[in-house]
């Protein structure tokens, strides 16, 4: 299994915050400090993807 490189993890990240699926938290903290979370919206759709599962 490959590895993902630096910058394909961050373009997948901008994409993924520019389509609002995921929020990015910076904190003004050395070293610096990122969260990523999952969007409200996404975070909505998530029952109804565990119920088709089941």
């Amino acid at each position: 299994m490959g590895n993902i490189t630096d910058a394909v993890l961050t373009s997948s990240l901008k994409e993924l915050i520019a389509n609002g699926i995921v929020n990015r938290r910076s904190y003004d903290e050395i070293p610096p400090k990122v969260e990523y979370s999952l969007s409200e919206k996404v975070e909505s759709v998530i029952p109804i993807l565990q119920s088709i599962c089941q």
